[in-house]
Order: structure tokens, then C-alpha cells, then sequence
């Protein structure tokens, strides 16, 4: 079998050591949204910011890819809050893109519940949501109106939660203990904990947490601050980028290069470097060293304090111990498919599908990785990019594309993980061609009419989520968002060491908004006093 060829689709700049033009305010370690975020943030304040991205193409899990005359989104697949100008996803989005990237909005049912062979479609808008699921679950009124008082709880409480990931920790302490007195008990608690406390009808909790794939923890262990931020996201609709994902990092770079800052790719950071205590900079992969009184890292936790930090950085210990107190997120399989005829054409919806067997998701979750040949998936999301997209029929004309997700154990493929990408041998391909068989089927179950009109497809595994985007068991969203994630305070952009920061998913909470939200929060926290007109603008308009 030959090997797949790279995909054509690049932004940013490809790295040379002479290509540098320092000195540089600040080095951004990794060009996912979070990184982008805060170099396009700091340019805008007239900082120079130099991105290090490793992969060939700049945008993290915001990249896209092309193929066989296809191109897919890897980790866009719907956004929310972006349908009006004064929330904050909007806010933040046309700030770092001078406004640039375009939205069209999905379908008013957004995301389609299947349990078993019922579904319930979640609707647009607080009120249609509402009278959708009070049409399905006759008797649950009470339940689903506490509901969404509770959604607006947590969005109260947030506020709290976020400035305590940016005051120095003396003002930190006593805020988060105010924060704990306001904030409603069932904040942190474990989602299904609290939804059980509603209602005991499994088929709402079902239907209610069916978007659990969008943090990857079932409802019995994420924190309820996780599920009500995803809820909230999406109760005014999903939407999509007009151009596919890559528009993302395409309109943020001009602005990061405002200030005469640059995105390359093709360039790996391999170390951070740290003199007398302090980040000054970063040792790349060829040996050069680039200086900066400011390292922002983009690589999360466990890249950046146990790949990048040296042995001998101070506080290296502290870190090492707090990192036994998160987990890795779950990683995923992805089908690419590849259809020659338009999405209209083939009646594509855009919808996202949430498949399910049945509503016990932690058994269903457990059984399959336990025996994955004797259980059903438990769940399997299908997208369709190309539906979405309204450029999409202009640029790959007669063309349409769908993209399935399901949970992919990092050990399935453990034996290859020293193998190349695309020469991992017969057997590696086979049992990708397996999964990616059973995925079909999810999809024809659905959609019979497709059948036969699959002209191209390729399965991605956690190994390629390690090779293209460095998360070394393909976790897909940082760290698991369980109420003991949401106690830890060291998550935030300001480390123990002076001049290193974080930044992106693992600051605050996963997904595009989420990595955008940690961005800001780290433009805050390296500016000072400078960033709160930035904070004030951002937060409160």
C-alpha cells in the first residue's frame, strides 16, 4: 500500500533560523487557538510575538486538511455563541481576526440525540430548546425549566472561576473562598449527580447529556461546570466557518504579524531554556536558540512540564507531583469520507448525530473498551463539514464530505506507536479498515441512500492525533474535566517560574471557546495592569 500524501492545505510560515527577525517580546510554543489567541491578543497591544508550530500547518485542532480532492475540518465541528455580536466567543473571535472570519449558522436542530432507536433533537434558543424537549418528555416540565435555571447559575458563577485564574494567589485564595460561598452547590458536582436530582427519567439525562463527546467524559464523571459551559455554548445554535476551519488560523496571522510577529511551522521547540530561575527562551529542534523575556506554552501540561521543562528547572518536582492530580482526556478515532456528488445533492443534513445504544453511557462506554468486538459503539458523532459550509459546493464543486467520531483507545494501536506515519504495515491498516467498517455501517443505518456512494475514506487513530498535534496518547481534549481538574489551582496561565506561562485548553476548559477564553486569560496575566482594559472589553463589552 502507498503512503497517503501530505495534505496541500499550509498556513504560516515554514521555519528557517535565518528567517527569525528577534528580538521577540514573547514566544508562543504550539499554534493551536489558545497560542494563536494570545499572540493575535499581545500584537494587538504592540507586542512582537514569535509562534512555534511543529506540524506543517499552523491552527492545532483548527487545522484542515485535504486529500484525494477532499478536505476535512480535524477538530472544528460546530461552534456556538457566535450568532451575535455581544457574546464573548464573537467578541473574542473578530477581535484577533479584525473581524475577518465569517459564520453560517447550522440548522436550527443543531445536534439529533439518538438513544436506541428514538431520537430528540436539541433546538435553537432557550425557548424552542424548551418546548422541544417539554413536546418529548411530557410530565418533565418542572425538571427541564430547573434546568436551565441551573445552566444560568453556573454562567453566573463563571466569572468568579475565571479572574481567580489571573490574580496572584494572594487574591486568589480569599476570592475562590467567596466564589465557593456564591456559587450554587451543584456547581462542581458530577453531571449525572446532579441531573439525577432533577429527574429520574434516564431518557432526559440521556438526551440532556448527549453531547457528552464534545468534553469526552460521561455524564457520571465530568463536573457539572463542564456539561452546563457546553449546554450554554450551544442554546443559541451551532455555526460554522465560513471557508472551512482552516479560515481560523488563516485571519488570525495578519494580526499576530501586525506587531512584526510571525507563525512558523515546521518548527519544533524542544526545549525551554531557563536561566537563574527564570524561562528566557526556547532551544529548537535544530539547535538554535531563540530568547524572550516571555514564554507562553500552547503544548499543554504534561508537554510543557515533562518534555520541555529541563531536569534541573526549578519547581520541576512541584510540577511533577501536581501532574498525578489530572488525567488525560480520551482519544478517538475520526473517518474522513469522501463523496463525489454535492451535499445537497445527497440530502446531507446540518445536523450534527449523536448515535447512542441506550442511556446507560458510562456501562456502554465501559463494555466496549472491555471487548470491543462484542459491544456496540456507544457513541458515535457524525458531521457534515460540507453541509455546513456554504463556500464548500464553490470549492469542491460536485464533491461533499462527512466526518465520523468515536472513542479510539490509545492501546488499540499501542504496538505501532514507534512506526512512521502512513508505514505502519498490514496489520495496523487492518485493523483501522475494521473500525472504519463498522463506522460505515453507523452511517448507512442512518443514512441508507449513501450506500454506495462512498468514493474515498481514510480512518485517523490516537496516533495520529500524537503525530500531527503532540498529545502523546491522542487525548483530544487536554485534560479530563472532572470536578478534581476543576480544584486545581496551578491550572492557570501564571507558573511557578518567572517569565513561563500557559495557555489554550488546559488553562480553563476544553474546545475552541474554551482554548480562545484560556488565550485571553494568559494575554491578562503576562500584561498586568495592561490587560484589564483587554479584559474589560472582552468580558463585559
Amino acid at each position: 500500500m502507498s503512503s497517503p500524501k501530505p495534505s496541500t492545505i499550509r498556513v504560516g510560515r515554514r521555519y528557517r533560523a535565518n528567517r527569525l527577525d528577534g528580538p521577540y517580546d514573547a514566544i508562543v510554543i504550539g499554534s493551536g487557538i489558545g497560542g494563536l489567541t494570545t499572540a493575535a491578543c499581545m500584537s494587538k497591544m504592540g507586542k512582537k510575538v514569535v509562534v512555534f508550530e511543529q506540524h506543517y500547518t499552523a491552527g492545532g485542532f483548527t487545522h484542515s486538511y485535504d486529500r484525494n480532492g477532499y478536505e476535512w475540518d480535524v477538530g472544528v465541528h460546530y461552534i456556538g455563541d457566535v450568532g451575535a455580536d455581544h457574546t464573548l466567543s464573537k467578541r473574542l473571535f473578530d477581535h484577533i481576526t479584525d473581524g475577518q472570519l465569517k459564520w453560517a449558522p447550522m440548522d436550527s436542530h443543531f445536534d439529533r440525540i439518538f438513544i436506541g432507536n428514538r431520537h430528540v433533537d436539541l433546538v435553537a434558543g432557550p425557548d424552542a430548546f424548551k418546548a422541544e424537549l417539554k413536546k418529548e418528555f411530557p410530565g418533565e416540565e418542572q425538571a427541564i425549566d430547573t434546568y436551565l435555571g441551573y445552566l444560568r447559575q453556573v454562567a453566573k458563577a463563571m466569572p468568579g472561576l475565571v479572574i481567580g485564574k489571573v490574580l496572584p494567589d494572594l487574591a486568589a485564595g480569599p476570592l475562590r473562598k467567596l466564589v465557593d460561598r456564591t456559587a450554587p452547590a451543584f456547581l462542581n458536582k458530577p453531571t449525572r449527580e446532579v441531573l439525577e436530582d432533577l429527574t429520574n427519567n434516564q431518557e432526559l439525562i440521556a438526551v440532556l447529556t448527549g453531547q457528552w463527546g464534545d468534553n469526552g467524559l460521561p455524564p457520571a464523571e465530568s463536573s457539572f461546570i463542564i456539561h452546563a459551559l457546553i449546554a450554554r455554548h450551544y442554546l443559541y445554535g451551532g455555526y460554522y466557518p465560513i471557508g472551512g476551519a482552516s479560515e481560523m488560523a488563516k485571519t488570525i496571522i495578519p494580526v499576530i504579524q501586525q506587531s512584526g510577529g510571525e507563525v512558523f511551522t515546521y518548527a519544533d521547540v524542544k526545549e525551554i531554556l531557563i536561566e537563574k530561575g527564570k524561562a528566557v527562551g526556547v532551544r529548537m529542534a535544530d539547535g538554535e536558540d531563540v530568547r524572550a523575556p516571555l514564554v507562553i506554552s500552547n503544548a499543554g501540561v504534561f508537554n510543557t512540564f515533562d518534555k520541555l521543562l529541563p531536569e534541573t528547572a526549578p519547581h520541576r518536582d512541584y510540577y511533577q507531583d501536581k501532574l498525578k492530580t489530572v488525567e488525560r482526556s480520551m482519544a478517538s478515532n475520526c473517518l474522513y469520507i469522501g463523496l463525489e456528488d454535492t451535499a445537497e445533492n445527497l440530502k446531507l443534513p446540518k445536523t450534527n448525530y449523536w448515535i447512542y445504544p441506550g442511556t446507560n453511557y458510562e456501562k456502554q462506554v465501559s463494555d466496549f473498551v472491555a471487548s470491543p468486538d462484542e459491544h456496540d459503539i456507544p457513541l458515535t458523532y457524525i458531521s457534515f463539514p460540507s453541509a455546513k459550509d456554504p463556500s464548500f459546493a464553490e470549492r469542491y464543486p460536485g464533491r461533499a464530505t462527512i466526518e465520523i467520531v468515536a472513542p479510539g483507545p490509545y492501546d488499540w494501536y499501542e504496538d505501532w506507536a514507534d512506526e512512521t506515519w502512513g508505514k505502519r504495515g498490514d496489520e495496523y491498516e487492518a485493523k483501522k479498515e475494521a473500525y472504519a467498517q463498522r463506522l460505515l455501517a453507523k452511517l448507512y443505518e442512518k443514512f441508507p441512500h449513501l450506500e454506495g456512494k462512498v468514493d474515498y475514506y481514510e480512518l485517523s487513530t490516537p496516533l495520529s492525533t500524537d503525530y500531527f498535534c503532540r498529545y502523546s496518547k491522542g487525548e483530544i481534549y487536554g485534560l479530563n474535566h472532572t470536578p478534581s481538574r476543576f480544584e486545581q489551582d496551578w491550572l492557570k496561565p501564571k507558573t511557578r517560574i518567572p517569565g513561563l506561562y500557559l495557555t489554550g485548553q488546559d488553562v480553563m476548559t476544553c474546545g475552541v471557546a474554551g482554548a480562545m477564553i484560556g488565550g485571553l486569560l494568559a494575554t491578562v496575566a503576562v500584561s498586568g495592569l495592561k490587560g484589564l482594559p483587554l479584559a474589560k472589553r472582552m468580558f463585559v463589552g
